[in-house]
């Protein structure tokens, strides 16, 4: 029987994870010998949807069976989900939202709402597996008044309280003036929040790669 196209792409992004972060992210296996530096928690801020798309999944580029993408420049989010020991934690529930490239939240209060993009997702969730990867589809982040670009990241892991953080890209000019960046004082935490946005190599439309592994402050029982 032949496949449908959903289903074929929603098989090839949970299968994309493992593959992005080995063919783009240089020293990967190197860097995970040394003990990893405990991610900070940042504020989940005042725009976490307030009404959740009717799709939720992994990809934040095409709403359901939609064939118009967002505006935006592609992006492959990618990254781990580790205890404060380094070991990887399955079954944490990852959550991303950031605002479309008109600078819009998913959110009824958000500026700028009345240019939001209808076909970006906004939302985005993953369940981790045994290797505690995950991996979603989305564009780069744009900056909006008073803030540089980021990405919200939460994980949800049972009999947990949910941890909140933030991701930032490296070398953009506007982190030095960012008040939630800089309010991470330690500055080996604050530069594990400040990852690059890296070309995908061979992409013929321009994408972009970024691997951003959270580090947890306890290590799962059992």
């Amino acid at each position: 029987m032949r496949s449908h196209p959903i289903s074929s792409r929603r098989s090839f992004l949970k299968q994309f994870a493992y593959g992005a972060a080995l063919f783009t992210t240089p020293g990967l296996f190197a860097q995970e010998l040394a003990r990893p530096v405990q991610t900070p928690d940042q504020t989940e801020g005042p725009f976490f949807p307030d009404r959740m798309p009717l799709d939720t999944d992994n990809d934040l580029i095409v709403i359901n069976n939609g064939i118009t993408p967002a505006v935006g420049d592609i992006t492959h989010l990618t990254g781990r989900i580790l205890s404060a020991a380094g070991s990887p934690i399955r079954n944490a529930v990852v959550e991303i939202w950031q605002v479309d490239n008109a600078g819009a939240y998913l959110h009824t209060r958000s500026g700028n709402r009345e240019r939001r993009d209808a076909n970006f997702q906004g939302f985005g969730r993953f369940l981790t597996g045994s290797t505690g990867e995950y991996y979603f589809r989305t564009i780069r982040p744009v900056p909006y008044p008073g803030r540089t670009p980021h990405i919200h990241v939460k994980v949800k892991i049972r009999s947990r309280d949910d941890f909140n953080t933030q991701c930032y890209i490296q070398g953009h000019a506007a982190n030095a003036r960012d008040g939630v960046l800089q309010s991470v004082r330690d500055r080996a935490a604050r530069e594990s929040l400040i990852v690059p946005f890296a070309p995908v190599m061979g992409s013929r439309i321009g994408e972009l790669a970024a691997r951003f592994d959270v580090v947890l402050g306890f290590t799962p029982a059992g």
